[in-house]
């Protein structure tokens, strides 16, 4: 009996074996190419939380030549045939991807069989079903479809209901969280004598995504406190202008609120278990225009009649609001106020952002902190839809993200913010109220609602509730 779950992933070559281990194992260090034969030697990849090991996958090479295993299978039966046949073979160049592939297996490993199901079922892949049914190992057929044009799916789980005590569609390019359990619990099924350690395993996975979505939340709710907070002010000397003033504490402004969006995003990327690929944003993703741009302003947040109701209740005059919904405004940190500054919303003008004050010590110059809520609208659906692409990105996919179609009428919107609910939209304003209090003990009094708040869409997300 197994004391760790170990499962050897076969296959032929060039069916997405390495993609499925990469997937399974979250790990996107394991070499992907739509080269065939690129795995020549089997490598174990654990699955490790919080320090502990809790099921192990080994990539193998491809078969090339499984008639002729076969064929020495047939002529030599026995309950040793598999190490009887890597013993006779394995100086054997002919037969050396069959004795590394078939090694995990005399060792005890289940079997995991992937094949491409857009593909036909061909003589060498009957050769591969018998050679496993014949090791007597507990083993699952998983259908790994690489086409959306082709499909040979019912094709294939005719053949496999003749060979394998489970069977499976998976795509290791597209396959999120709810889709790796559903495997996990099919591997239950394969063999009675491993059921509780897979049930260990699943209850692992499930109370690591707890955690990853609890961490997540911490950190949206922990950088939009500091993005809604942060100022920055600066004496007028003499010989200053204001407006040059204005444009230099701007910039600063929004290279500082930038810098902590990308940390908040890096711990994200982080969670989930994305390092060495670079990963780019799909092509029409939002997330690829700058914070400050108008795309982004015109795009996220609430729509302008959801701006003025919002404002209004905070207490903004309903004209004030209006126009800074408007798009329009003359003096908008994000209109070009200089080359130095660049384009971007009108959301937010210079006139509610930028202060001039005169005390003691001189006049003063301040920058932020952002008094309006709209900012904070950008900032959650910003946090929300990177968190979306970074728990369902599949660590088996290599390819470049599709084009995400982003056809919007004018007005429309492509967060979360304007699905949320009347008392989802208080508790925004409430944590808004809070930020904007210079108490630190103030500005963590709503910080519970608001995080479970931000815990409640992380999990509609995950679950796809809702897709932002």
């Amino acid at each position: 009996m197994m004391i760790l779950p170990e499962f050897a992933v076969l296959g032929h070559p060039n069916e997405g074996k390495s993609s499925v281990v990469s997937t399974l194992t979250e790990d996107d260090r394991i070499k992907v190419s739509p080269v065939p034969g690129e795995t020549r030697v089997s490598k174990s990849y654990s699955v490790t939380m919080d320090d502990k090991e809790i099921i192990r996958f080994v990539d193998t090479p491809g078969f090339q030549v499984p008639r002729q295993t076969l064929a020495w299978f047939r002529k030599n039966p026995g309950p040793d045939m598999v190490a009887r046949f890597i013993a006779e073979h394995e100086n054997n160049p002919f037969f050396a991807d069959e004795c590394e592939l078939l090694t995990p297996v005399v060792n005890g490993a289940g079997i995991i069989y992937v094949v491409d199901g857009s593909r036909p079922v061909r003589e060498d892949d009957l050769a591969e079903m018998e050679i496993l049914r014949l090791t007597g190992r507990p083993r699952m057929a998983v259908i790994n479809a690489k086409s959306d044009t082709r499909d040979n799916t019912e094709a294939w789980k005719e053949e496999f209901r003749k060979f394998f005590n489970v069977i499976r569609i998976f795509n290791s390019n597209h396959a999120d969280f709810y889709e790796r359990i559903r495997l996990l619990e099919s591997l239950k099924a394969i063999d009675q004598d491993i059921e509780p350690l897979m049930e260990g395993v699943i209850q692992a996975f499930n109370m690591e995504w707890e955690k990853r979505n609890r961490m997540a939340c911490a950190y949206i709710v922990h950088g939009m406190e500091q993005g809604l907070t942060f100022s920055l002010s600066r004496k007028m000397k003499a010989d200053m202008d204001p407006v040059t003033l204005k444009e230099d504490l701007t910039r600063e402004y929004q290279e500082k609120i930038r810098d902590i969006e990308h940390k908040m995003f890096g711990h994200i990327r982080s969670l989930f278990r994305h390092h060495l690929y670079d990963y780019p944003l799909p092509a029409c993703s939002i997330l690829r225009h700058d914070l400050f741009s108008e795309q982004t302003w015109e795009m996220l947040g609430l729509t302008r009649t959801q701006a003025a109701t919002v404002g209004a209740v905070l207490g903004g005059t309903l004209g004030a609001v209006l126009d800074a919904a408007a798009a329009g405004l003359t003096f908008g940190i994000f209109t070009a106020i200089g080359s130095a500054v660049g384009a971007g919303s009108a959301f937010m003008g210079i006139r509610r952002l930028a202060k001039a004050s005169s005390g003691l010590g001189g006049d003063r110059i301040q920058v932020g902190p952002n008094e309006n809520i709209q900012f904070l609208y950008i900032l959650l659906d910003r946090a929300l839809l990177y968190y979306t692409h970074m728990s369902r990105r599949a660590h088996g996919r290599r390819d470049l993200p599709e084009a995400e179609s982003q056809f919007l009428s004018k007005g429309e919107k492509a967060g979360i913010s304007t699905l949320l609910t009347p008392k989802q939209h208080r508790v925004c304003m409430e944590f808004f109220k809070a930020c904007r209090k210079k108490s630190a003990t103030s500005g963590k009094k709503y910080s519970p609602a608001f995080g479970l708040l931000v815990a409640s869409l992380l999990e509609d997300i995950l679950k796809r509730h809702i897709n932002p």
